[in-house]
């Protein structure tokens, strides 16, 4: 079968995905909507895809250049003559898709997409019911992408749900002495850890907030915040004011290969991520046997349940967080035992190898039904 697959960059999840696609018997092409610095993946593509060139996928896309894309993608379904398109997000990828009449339409939501995007306002709304009511089959990655397609238009009996899952083998429990080699170093206080991009959506003001507040009753507590992003002048300015600057370690972006040493050198995830699926950096943490302590939002709920993995803070609670972060540490006796637990639940449900073979569901009803 020939794949079309369609997405709006190309990140470390379009990653996965191509490369476990690249296994398969399928002949696979990939198509790049647009290119945004922040989220390009740094690995090269999978040799076994091809990537088309098109007038799209060399910057940020805009509005008016609608037109001039959809002609160009109808150009680009003739020199393909793909079998299946997989496209997402909803209201980008697979509505240029849907638009341009590409049959038929397997939509990938990439969470953000229906429980942000499709709120924003009238015209989201419009686009997302367009995408779905042309789409054949549905892809997400949790009950609540579920939920909120079918309240959208989407046929229950056309959704396939699992989470996307990570590699087991690269995320997992390991010795935690790689911490050593962190400047400031890490003492033998608790050691946060903060992997989502520096943006609003993230809560990460949040984080800073509740960290000033733990940090100045407890010396010995330490964060480390991955990534970057608009709000770092923000982050920085709470941080200075509340004294604990030199307690802060920014590595800045982490490429995939030394991710894994950083979830291993700490004591706790922490996410105060406004809206979520099932969060990947969440189940990387949890595959590496680290606790998590998160924001009390749906997706967040089907993975940590409280005091068995982690807890919950009431979302944007800044002061709700910075308690729950003292109690961790009142708790940390058990926090060896909750990250064993949270790597079970990883190894059970979050396993990679074993949930993407489910996509070949969704394959088989997007074929069976021709919109």
């Amino acid at each position: 079968m020939r794949i079309l697959y369609f997405s709006r960059d190309y990140t470390p999840h379009d990653h996965r995905f191509l490369s476990a696609l690249a296994q398969t018997e399928h002949t696979v092409y990939f198509l790049q909507l647009e290119r945004r610095g922040h989220a390009t993946e740094e690995r090269s593509l999978p040799p076994e895809i091809e990537q088309i060139p098109w007038t799209g996928g060399h910057a940020p896309a805009r509005l008016t250049d609608g037109l001039r894309l959809l002609l160009d993608l109808q150009r680009v379904r003739r020199k393909v003559n793909p079998d299946l398109i997989l496209a997402g997000p909803v209201q980008r990828s697979a509505f240029l898709a849907a638009l341009a009449g590409l049959r038929p339409l397997l939509t990938m939501s990439w969470g953000y997409d229906l429980l942000v995007d499709a709120q924003k306002n009238r015209w989201w709304n419009w686009a997302t019911r367009y995408t779905l009511k042309r789409s054949a089959a549905l892809l997400g990655d949790c009950d609540t992408i579920r939920q909120l397609a079918i309240s959208y238009g989407m046929n229950p009996s056309r959704i396939v749900t699992f989470p996307w899952g990570i590699d087991l083998h690269h995320f997992k429990p390991n010795d935690r002495k790689l911490s050593n080699s962190l400047q400031p170093p890490v003492t033998s206080g608790l050691t946060l850890l903060s992997t989502r991009s520096w943006e609003p959506i993230y809560g990460v003001n949040i984080i800073a907030n509740a960290f000033v507040t733990a940090a100045q009753q407890c010396p010995e507590l330490r964060l480390v915040m991955l990534g970057n992003g608009s709000l770092a002048s923000e982050l920085r300015r709470i941080f200075v004011k509340g004294g604990v600057e030199e307690r802060v370690i920014f590595p800045g972006h982490v490429s995939y290969v030394d991710l894994p040493r950083y979830y291993l050198m700490a004591d706790l995830y922490v996410s105060a991520s406004h809206s979520d699926g099932s969060s990947i950096s969440l189940l990387e943490a949890m595959a590496c046997g680290v606790p998590a302590l998160v924001s009390d939002i749906p997706g967040n709920r089907e993975w940590v349940i409280p005091e068995e993995h982690g807890w919950w803070f009431p979302d944007g609670d800044a002061n709700a967080l910075g308690a729950a972060i003292l109690r961790a540490i009142d708790q940390r006796q058990q926090l060896s035992h909750m990250g064993r637990a949270a790597r079970r639940i990883a190894e059970s449900r979050a396993n990679w190898e074993m949930n993407f073979p489910q996509i070949q569901k969704a394959f088989d009803i997007a074929l069976r039904h021709l919109k």
